[in-house]
This record gives C-alpha cells, sequence and structure tokens, in this order.
C-alpha cells in the first residue's frame, strides 16, 4: 500500500511521503488551532508546515512542483499560514491591539518586498544567460564574461526569501503567549529588515559590468573560435534530461577520432549531465544561433537520437550526416524510417545490416557502414579461469520495468533458484550479484525477491568465510583497502578542487578541462577498480551495488554471467565468455531464441533454473563448450570483427565519409565558378538543386 502511494504521489521515498502527509494535514490542523485558539498547537502545526515544505523542497519532490499547477503554490502556502495567524490573533481578542495592526502591515510589506525581489532575481538570470554555453572552449580571451552572483543570493532565492516571515511568526507568537508586544514589533522588524536587506544585495548584479556582452558579440566570439578551432567531426545531441546517457556513451570515442572534434547540443539540461570530457563543447538551444553558426569546416555530422530538431543540423550540405544510435538491439527504434533522411548509417555488425534489410524501411544497403561498437573496448576476452582460482559467475538481472511483463526480470520467478544453485555449486563457484539500480522503485514483490537474493549471497558469503577450505591474504587485503581509502580521497579532493560554478555564463568562461586532471581522474578510477578486486578474496561472494565497479569491471572479473533480455548481454557477448539467459516468460528455448538475437548462443534457463549447470560445465571445461563456437560467430554478427580494432573501424569511416563530404563540395565549388564564367564544366558533379524564382532554401514563398 506504501509503495502505491509512493507511486501514485511520485515521491522517491517514504520519508518524502510522510513530509508531503504532515504538510498537506498541517494546514487544517493551523485553521482548527487558530479558531480554538491555541497559541501552542498553532506554533506546533507551522513548525511542521515549514519543516516538511522545507524538506521537500530539498528533495526536489515532485508534489511541490505538482502543487502550484493546483494553486496552492510555494507562496501561497506561506500567505495561508500569515492570513491563518492574523486569524488567531484575532480569535485572542487582540484586534483592538497595536500588534494584530502591525501584522497585517508586516505581511502586507512583506509581500510587497516580493515582487521587487522576484523581478531582480528574473532579470539578473535572464542578464547572465547567453545564447550559448560551453565547455572546453576558449571564450574567455575573447569576450569579457563577468563572476556569477553569490549562490547564496539566487539559488532557491523565491524559498528563502519566503522562509524570513519566520521571525515575524515567532515574534508575534511569542507576543500573543506572553502577552508582550515588544516581540511581535521585534519580530515584525527583523522580517521587513532582512526582506529588504536582500532586495538591495540583488541590485549590483543588474549593472552592466556584472552582465556578460550582448548576444551578438557573444556569438561572434563562437564563430572566432571555431574559425580558429576548424571542427571536422560534430557529434550533434538533442533530448531530455534522461537521455543524457546516450551521448556519454560516445564520448570517449570522440575524444579517440583522428580528426578535430566537436559536440553540439540543443539543450542546456543535457549539457548539465553531460560526463566530464576533453572535446569542445557547444549548448545552443536556439535554432536560429546554430543554423547561423560558422560549421563551413565540418565535414561529418554523427547523430545519436532521431528527434525532430536534427533538421537544424541536416539542412547543412557542406557536410555528411551520419546515423551512429546509442546501441544495436532488436527493438523497433533501431530500424527507425527516420534514418532514411541520412546519408548513412552505422552500425556495428551484419546483425544491424540485416535488421534494416528485414524491416524494409527504405534504407539502402550501400548507405549501411558496419563500424562495430567503440564502447565495448574495455571489455576483455576471456583466456579461461585463471590457474588457482575457483571461477566467477555474474547475476546481472535487469529491473521489472513499467508493467507486470514476467518477461521483464528474473528476479521474481527465477532469481533465487539461480542464486541458490550457484552458491551450492560443487565444485563451488564464486558469485557476484549486481541488480540493476531501479531495481524495486515500482515493485514491491521485486524489491522484496531483490532482498531476498542479497541475504542469499550474504549469508553464503558468511559461511564461506568460515569454511576452512578458503583462506584469505590479510595483509594484502588490508593493503588493498588502505590503497583504496588513498585514491578515494584524492578522487574526493580533484572532484572539490574546481568547486562549483556560480551559473551557467560562468562555468562557460571556465569551462576549459584540465587534461592533467582528467587524466588523473581516470588513471586513480583504474587503480580503485584493481585495488577493490584485491579488497576481499577470490572466492568471496559480493553484492555489488551503486555505480562503482561499473558493469564493464564485473564483466571482466567473471568467467560466466547470467541475466535477462537487455543490453547487458548484448554487451557481455563482447567478451566471448559462456552466459545464460532466463526465459521467464516461459516462452521454450526455441520461440526465445527466434525473437531474440542476443541469446542464440545462450544457455536458455527456465525459472527453475534447472539448466545452470550447462553453464558452469563450459565454464570449468572450455574445451567442450558446445555453444563456443556459437559464441564467436554471433559476436561477430553483432559486433563485427575483432580486427581491426572498432575504433579503428569508426576513424576509417569518418575520414571516408569526409572524402565524400569533400568531393562534393569541390563539385559545388567548380560549378560555380563555371556557371559565373558562362562555361559549363565538362563533368558536373550532381548538387544540391538551385532555389528558383520565389523559393527561398528550397521552400516555396508563394
Amino acid at each position: 500500500m506504501i509503495s502505491t502511494a509512493i507511486r501514485v504521489a511520485r515521491v522517491g521515498s517514504v520519508a518524502e511521503l510522510a513530509a508531503a502527509a504532515l504538510m498537506m494535514l498541517g494546514f487544517p490542523c493551523l485553521m482548527l488551532a487558530a479558531l480554538v485558539p491555541s497559541v501552542y498547537a498553532f506554533a506546533a502545526a507551522a513548525a511542521v508546515t515549514y519543516l516538511a515544505d522545507h524538506y521537500l523542497h530539498r528533495k526536489g519532490s515532485y508534489l511541490i512542483n505538482r502543487l502550484s499547477k493546483v494553486r496552492a503554490g510555494l507562496s501561497i502556502r506561506f500567505l495561508i499560514r500569515q492570513l491563518l495567524l492574523v486569524l488567531l490573533l484575532a480569535r485572542l481578542s487582540l484586534t483592538d491591539d497595536l500588534i494584530f495592526y502591525g501584522a497585517i502591515a508586516c505581511f502586507i510589506a512583506f509581500y510587497g518586498l516580493q515582487a521587487p525581489h522576484g523581478a531582480l532575481v528574473t532579470l539578473i538570470r535572464n542578464r547572465r544567460r547567453m545564447p550559448v554555453a560551453t565547455r572546453n572552449v576558449d571564450l574567455a580571451s575573447r569576450i569579457r564574461i563577468p563572476d556569477a552572483p553569490p549562490q547564496r543570493l539566487l539559488h532557491r532565492s523565491a524559498e528563502k526569501m519566503l522562509h524570513l516571515d519566520l521571525a515575524a511568526v515567532v515574534g508575534l507568537l511569542v507576543s500573543s503567549a506572553i502577552d508582550s508586544p515588544p516581540a511581535g514589533f521585534i519580530g515584525i522588524a527583523v522580517t521587513l529588515g532582512l526582506g529588504a536587506l536582500y532586495v538591495l544585495a540583488l541590485l549590483p548584479y543588474i549593472r552592466s559590468r556584472r552582465i556578460p556582452p550582448k548576444d551578438e558579440k557573444v556569438l561572434a566570439a563562437v564563430d572566432d573560435w571555431l574559425r580558429a578551432y576548424k571542427p571536422q567531426t560534430v557529434l550533434y545531441f538533442s533530448g531530455s534530461k534522461d537521455s543524457a546517457y546516450q551521448v556519454n556513451m560516445w564520448l570517449e570515442t570522440m575524444e579517440q577520432l583522428d580528426t578535430r572534434p566537436l559536440i553540439i547540443l540543443r539543450e542546456r539540461v543535457i549539457l548539465q549531465n553531460l560526463a566530464p570530457t576533453t572535446v569542445p563543447v557547444i549548448c545552443v538551444p536556439g535554432g536560429v544561433h546554430l543554423m547561423n553558426m560558422d560549421l563551413s569546416t565540418v565535414r561529418v555530422a554523427l547523430y545519436a537520437a532521431n528527434v525532430g530538431k536534427n533538421i537544424h543540423m541536416l539542412r547543412v550540405p557542406t557536410m555528411k550526416h551520419v546515423f551512429i544510435g546509442h546501441g544495436d538491439s532488436d527493438k523497433l527504434a533501431s530500424v527507425n524510417p527516420f534514418s532514411k533522411v541520412y546519408d548513412e548509417v552505422w552500425t556495428a555488425g551484419r546483425a544491424g545490416r540485416d535488421r534494416y534489410a528485414i524491416a524494409d524501411v527504405g534504407v539502402r544497403d550501400e548507405d549501411i557502414v558496419e563500424v562495430g561498437r567503440p564502447q565495448l573496448a574495455p571489455i576483455q576476452t576471456w583466456q579461461g579461469v585463471p590457474e588457482g582460482r575457483i571461477p566467477t559467475v555474474l547475476y546481472a538481472p535487469t529491473w521489472e520495468g513499467w508493467d507486470d511483463n514476467p518477461g521483464n526480470t528474473s528476479i521474481l520467478l527465477a532469481g533465487e533458484n539461480i542464486v541458490r544453485k550457484l552458491v551450492q555449486a560443487d565444485p563451488p563457484v564464486r558469485v557476484l550479484y549486481k541488480p540493476h539500480p531501479f531495481t524495486g522503485t515500482r515493485s514491491a514483490r521485486a524489491k522484496a525477491a531483490h532482498e531476498r537474493i542479497t541475504a542469499l549471497v550474504e549469508k553464503a558469503a558468511a559461511e564461506r568465510a568460515a569454511d576452512p577450505r578458503f583462506t584469505a591474504d590479510a595483509a594484502a587485503q588490508a593493503q588493498a583497502k588502505a590503497e583504496l581509502a588513498r585514491i578515494e580521497a584524492r578522487l574526493t579532493a580533484l572532484a572539490g578542487a574546481g568547486g562549483e560554478k556560480g551559473d551557467e555564463a560562468e562555468a562557460t568562461r571556465d569551462g576549459l578541462v584540465d587534461v592533467a586532471k582528467h587524466e588523473e581522474i581516470a588513471r586513480l578510477r583504474a587503480e580503485w577498480n584493481d585495488a577493490y578486486w584485491r579488497s576481499f578474496g577470490s572466492w568471496q561472494h559480493r553484492v555489488i551495488s551503486g555505480a562503482e565497479p561499473r558493469l564493464y569491471d564485473c564483466f571482466n572479473v567473471s568467467d560466466a554471467m547470467v541475466s535477462d533480455i537487455s543490453s547487458v548481454v548484448s554487451d557481455f557477448i563482447a567478451s566471448g565468455k559462456p552466459y545464460a539467459v532466463t526465459d521467464s516468460a516461459g516462452l521454450g528455448a526455441e520461440e526465445f531464441k527466434r525473437q531474440n538475437t542476443a541469446v542464440r548462443a545462450a544457455v536458455i534457463l527456465s525459472n527453475s533454473a534447472a539448466e545452470l549447470g550447462e553453464l558452469l560445465a563450459a565454464v570449468r571445461d572450455p574445451a567442450s563448450d558446445p555453444l563456443a563456437e556459437d559464441r564467436k560467430e554471433l559476436k561477430r554478427y553483432l559486433l563485427g570483427p575483432d580486427e581491426p580494432k572498432s575504433i579503428d573501424q569508426f576513424n576509417t569511416a569518418v575520414a571516408n565519409l569526409a572524402l565524400k563530404a569533400e568531393t562534393r563540395n569541390v563539385g559545388q565549388a567548380t560549378r560555380a565558378a563555371a556557371g559565373a564564367a558562362g562555361t559549363t564544366p565538362a563533368k558536373a558533379v550532381p548538387a544540391q538543386r538551385v532555389a528558383s524564382a520565389g523559393e527561398t532554401d528550397g521552400v516555396t514563398t508563394g
């Protein structure tokens, strides 16, 4: 019932749900206390509403945003509390006292301060918002971008301003309780004084020397940088906050390009969620600004998603346009008919090409290029179980999804059977349980199953630790833990070294990456991963939650994996290791393989996990593994050949397409020159149609 309430209210936890309930109940209690009247009951209810409101704001609760939609927003809630306080004073027969009129005048004057405060905050934010935001682009040497106002002035400014009424509310309640008007007047003076000071503190930041240059000057500075940098390959992306992972997965590939890379984003929220990178990034929300930007040196544009805003870049004929997507799979999104608009579509392997042929959505076979998956480079190829170590099996189920389809996850019907058989296996294996981070967020059943599986693994780990067959090198583990502490301290120091930027304009000015710091962080993360696995026995079962160690790190220390239908399986295939996939929906092995390409070389598990022995046999005796060749063939089919490396294939594809773009541009220039001279070139290169009279950019105006 609680989980249903959390889902309906769209709050993140039981604590948030409790705070929301207390806040909603607090206001009727305030009215009741005012009518009784009871100063102490009113004070208690007011404290509850203040604290609950503050907690929900600090958590960024979805419910807070919804309240404003039903005319119960932040200002209204504060106003109601103040009106109820006035009602309390009236019920206490203080209507003939000066403190009653002082309270009314205070709240009117206080709300009079809200208008200039809100106007100043909005004006400062709007005037400091530039038409573009950047990272790793040197604008500071081209234009002056002043420091941002202190965050304490602008961050959650409306909430801070409204909470200044607390002094007046407390003063008036104390005055009513002890019959001492001075306490109330002191509170009123503090509230109005602090409110006026807050407004005055904002005034200096609307002066011209405290704001960035006008849009035209900023855009000119960006064009000047572009002319100096001369980008050749662009990764273009538009999407919602939740889709930031789709561009983040390509950052390392962009850093390894042989050409000069540039990332163009269309939404500021994507920039805020972009992972650290050394590649220059320009966020251009305005379509007109983007279309007027000097991208004359760009020859290849890469698109990670099919979205409407792609048209603003697709209209540029001097570059070739490529859909690279954000992962190959059998989902319909992988064969979107929109892909016809691109010059080429790049897939990982032959499977992607066949997928388009079967879908018959108009993408021509000659426009498809197989480039592998550069992101899978960190996944190591299996060389068998190392000498002297027991096999490690990774159980990495996906989450329950948004519906109750039994095929979504194995956790509900098969999870406990899988883990129980693994921890009881003889000869023994080590189990790593890494659930999806969303597991249990929607379904109470899934959460309960996850907790039971966790308990199974932890109990087995405790029993194994007491088993004399398994001994630990205490000194080596202590040394590894000391290394972990040292590395984590250094990472924390590096993370805090840059400090928080005041606003987007300041982040743009100071957004040049420290390459040495970037490289040190990457090196430290690799060292942390190595120390983590040495900090406990290679035979020790483990539940792995959180972002670290990453999924690919778990792949590399495992000898086999059990999972569900998801991108996890497709990625694991790159390792060449044995794997099993659970047919939780009970389709049957043949139908399950027919519907899902990625499981064609897998051991198919029923919900009883009775087939798990086949997977363990393949791990213990690779020579007699009946699916070994099938896995190699499937890997080539899905991900392409191992050689040349995927990043080399990717760079070659970029170079080949850039050459086509340059050939087209030279042909157009030759044709234009011949037309200006009044002659016809001997061999015209096919080009974009010239707009006739009455047309603008290919669109008829008549």
